[in-house]
């Protein structure tokens, strides 16, 4: 899949915010980094599928806000109403999920995730099946790389979420216990 330059996605930001009819077409340039339908396949990008409209609203805004830095999500985000955020975060809501890989993944490292999702309780947050609620996003199936990437900010405190949580959460977890935790989860079925 291809990446969008930064031009590009200043032009497409362009659309996004005045030239689109519905909320599918304004939604079209999101597509071209988180994938089609909402499931990544650019590196490091998470699937929007998936997410529930509670969580993807206070992204968006964060976005808006600049309370979450990543420029491109930034330039694109910042002309955005308050009834655009709600609006995207509603059609975000209705893209299905990501699918677990067709392999059931190596079982000493989904052994050694399970045991590290159980320990640091991450279903008491995310649900047992890790699909997320109101706020806490869907972590199951998302990309094994942006995983990984998020869970060792969060560690090293360089991503900064509304709350402290995920920053307290990882400070036990090993950089070797990250790899295997994102596996898990990415893997999950």
């Amino acid at each position: 899949m291809r990446k969008m330059t930064v031009p590009a996605l200043l032009l497409a930001s362009f659309a996004f915010s005045t030239n689109a009819e519905t909320i599918q077409e304004r939604a079209a340039p999101c597509f071209a980094c988180h994938g089609e339908h909402g499931t990544s396949e650019t590196e490091n990008t998470p699937s929007l599928g998936g997410q529930q409209a509670p969580y993807a609203l206070i992204q968006l805004f964060m976005f808006r806000e600049k309370l979450r830095v990543f420029e491109p999500m930034n330039e694109m985000a910042k002309s955005l109403t308050d009834d655009d955020l709600r609006a995207f975060s509603d059609f975000i809501a209705t893209l299905p999920k990501p699918a677990p890989p067709a392999d059931a993944g190596d079982a000493a490292r989904m052994a050694r995730g399970q045991a590290l999702a159980q320990q640091n309780h991450c279903n008491s947050c995310h649900n047992t099946d890790y699909s997320g609620k109101e706020n806490v996003p869907h972590i199951a199936n998302q990309r094994e790389d942006y995983l990984a990437k998020t869970l060792a900010e969060y560690k090293d405190n360089s991503r900064h979420g509304y709350d402290a949580t995920m920053a307290d959460v990882m400070q036990p977890v090993t950089k070797e216990q990250i790899a295997d935790l994102a596996y898990y989860i990415a893997h999950y079925r």
